[in-house]
């Protein structure tokens, strides 16, 4: 592990009632200690889990609309606004990493393939070829296989939203392989309780109005989709029934 603590300074913020320091969860919030090499953010849209995770890429140097220190490029309400209050506490500290936005990857693909243009081997770490010519799901497994190396860290926001359940799995163990025998570290804002089964993975929800570590089997996306699995007929009566 590489990124060991999180912490808002909360005395340099100007104002809590503006945003995003009006989040619940952000406003609460003092500082996290991260005890694993595999960390997801859990919560329900809005909560301010992509919010953190763009502020923590921020202050790594990333571009904050996706890639890692060398991707210079601008989209539109790129700039994390929390970065500036964040301080990331290391040891030791690494400059190797890269941050995906599923809602962005779009403008990072064409991003590369301007760079290959230029004159740049930019295929050469995306498997070769354009991402634009790969499907969705081909080029988050490329971005994955041939991008992701070595003590390096890496936020991942919502990286299954390409992904089928197989992929997910596929995408699982290429995350055990980076973690356990390259020393790479994660930090993954997700919905997906397949990911978030991950064994020994540190899970922080930002539901509730604060941000604090639960097991798997407590999160919404684990018991619902298990009662779902377990209940699906009468789960569908009682929902689409509902008055």
């Amino acid at each position: 592990m590489f990124l060991k603590r999180i912490s808002l300074m909360r005395e340099q913020v100007p104002d809590f009632s503006q945003y995003p320091f009006d989040i619940p969860s952000i406003a609460s919030f003092d500082q996290l200690n991260l005890a694993s090499p595999v960390t997801f953010f859990v919560g329900e849209n809005g909560s301010g889990k992509s919010t953190l995770l763009e502020a923590i890429a921020d202050k790594c140097g990333f571009n904050t609309a996706g890639g890692g220190r060398n991707n210079t490029y601008e989209t539109h309400a790129a700039e994390s606004e929390l970065g500036d209050y964040v301080r990331l506490s290391w040891m030791p500290k690494v400059s190797n990493g890269f941050f995906m936005r599923a809602e962005s990857f779009y403008h990072f693909a064409s991003h590369i393939d301007e760079l290959q243009r230029d004159g740049n081997d930019a295929y050469r770490s995306y498997g070769g070829r354009s991402l634009h010519a790969q499907s969705h799901g081909e080029s988050f497994l490329s971005l994955f296989m041939n991008r992701f190396n070595g003590q390096a860290i890496y936020l991942l926001d919502e990286p299954e939203a390409a992904l089928s359940p197989q992929r997910q799995l596929t995408f699982l163990r290429i995350m055990h392989e980076l973690a356990e025998e390259e020393e790479c570290q994660f930090i993954i804002a997700t919905h997906s309780p397949i990911l978030l089964g991950y064994p020994g993975a540190q899970i922080l929800s930002f539901d509730g109005g604060a941000i604090e570590e639960i097991g798997y089997e407590e999160t919404d996306h684990f018991k619902i989709t298990k009662y779902f699995l377990d209940h699906r007929e009468k789960f569908l009566k009682e929902l689409l029934e509902e008055e």
